[in-house]
């Protein structure tokens, strides 16, 4: 099946052939004709598979026959896209600019970390599309720099991590602030209790549709778990990375302090790697990812911030020096590697005392792993009893607190931390 079945103007069909965009993705092929039809949408599906364009086509379409229909209308904004961090933001505005090509679409990116006023120039120039994260929205709004009252969709892009990063409360202030009547879509690679109970009190009759099992990771992606210490961890990554002399490598860990340690010892193997996490400006972040994209870096280490987001065309390599706190998280990680059909390798590394997280992601997945052992690394029994009889591990809610930078759970401020 083609996208010319899918109801879609002759424009974006000549924009799609342009791009070499020959077959849709079945989350596009289902979803588009339901957002075209008006209906509220709670899309979930693997990551890599086209996500963005399934909720862009349409909305791109329904611009131009509003301008068809209209061309002296003013500019307004009718599409708010909600997400959780900048790089996810900066992907989607550039999607949607892409995929608008030869039509009069502003779409206006806006987010936390970098000056506003460039920001605030381009949405003077009018705006139809607005990707934006909550708190640079809010911002803009408490300084009625902008109006919400014309938004006619809303999108929430990974709503799952914006619960999770703790965006309910600043999502709540931007409800009240846009129409009652209004289209809105969900659009996830995983799905909790949190987004479930949340779409009750956002969407009317919504169509769920969920194109592969929920919650699975992309089949494409080889996913390998190697059992090794805590302290081995950085030798064992130079190791795989030089010997196998592996190009491009994304490696996730869960605090700012083992991104920034862990690029340092790369670098002390010879490797050259680029760091990115929350505390990094905006610039230095998009210097860092530019780098790796451009082959100046061979690694580019980060936390969770940059696993949605990131668009890397033909990344083999992903490897998790630490997994995640919240299993979820797993998924959207090695989900950076095996996009839009290609084949990708995931490693792991898990010691001893992460087990109980390797656990957490086989109940998610409903996948079985087992750990190997790297000759020249392999887990050394004493430090396996030693971690074994330490003090009680605190809970994991305290430990992924303590890894976004909070106390006890939530900012200091009591607010999300900046995105």
């Amino acid at each position: 099946m083609s996208f010319s079945t899918l109801g879609l103007h002759a424009d974006v069909l000549s924009v799609l052939d342009t791009l070499g965009y020959q077959t849709p993705t079945p989350i596009q092929l289902a979803a588009i004709p339901e957002v075209l039809a008006g209906h509220d949408v709670m899309a979930g599906a693997q990551t890599g598979t086209g996500k963005t364009a399934a909720f862009a086509l349409p909305l791109i379409q329904r611009h131009i026959e509003r301008a068809l229909s209209d061309s002296g209308q003013p500019k307004a904004i009718r599409v708010l896209v909600l997400t959780p961090t900048r790089e996810l933001a900066q992907q989607v505005h550039k999607s949607f600019v892409k995929y608008s090509q030869g039509s009069d679409l502003n779409a206006v990116v806006a987010y936390g970390g970098a000056s506003i006023n460039p920001q605030i120039d381009a949405l003077n120039e009018g705006c139809d599309v607005l990707v934006a994260t909550p708190g640079r929205l809010l911002e803009l709004t408490m300084k009625q720099l902008i109006d919400l009252n014309t938004v006619e969709t809303l999108v929430l892009d990974e709503a799952d991590r914006m619960l999770d990063m703790g965006f309910i409360i600043d999502i709540e202030r931007i409800l009240k602030r846009l129409p009652e009547t209004r289209q809105t879509l969900f659009f996830s690679a995983t799905f909790n209790d949190e987004v479930f109970t949340l779409s009750k009190t956002l969407l009317r009759e919504p169509k769920l549709i969920e194109v592969s099992e929920r919650n699975a990771a992309a089949t494409q992606v080889e996913q390998r778990i190697y059992e090794v210490d805590n302290k081995r961890k950085a030798a064992l990554i130079a190791y795989l990375i030089g010997s196998k002399n592996w190009k491009q490598v994304l490696i996730f860990t869960r605090t700012k302090q083992a991104v920034d340690d862990l690029a340092k010892e790369l670098g002390k193997d010879g490797i050259k790697a680029s760091a990115v996490h929350g505390d990094k400006s905006q610039g230095a972040r998009d210097r860092g990812l530019e780098e790796f994209k451009a082959g100046d870096v061979r690694v580019l280490v980060a936390t969770d911030v940059a696993a949605r987001g990131l668009d890397i065309e033909q990344l083999q390599y992903v490897i998790n020096y630490e997994l995640p706190y919240n299993a979820e998280d797993y998924i959207h990680r090695i989900g950076r590697t095996g996009r839009a059909g290609q084949d990708g390798l995931a490693i792991s590394l898990v010691s001893s005392k992460e087990k109980y997280l390797l656990t957490d992601i086989e109940k998610l997945t409903g996948e079985t792993f087992v750990p190997q052992w790297l000759e020249g690394f392999e887990p050394n029994p004493m430090v396996q009893e030693e971690e074994a009889s330490s003090k009680r591990k605190p809970s994991k809610k305290t430990l992924r607190a303590k890894a976004l930078g909070q106390g006890g759970g939530k900012a200091k401020s009591g607010k999300p931390r900046r995105r």
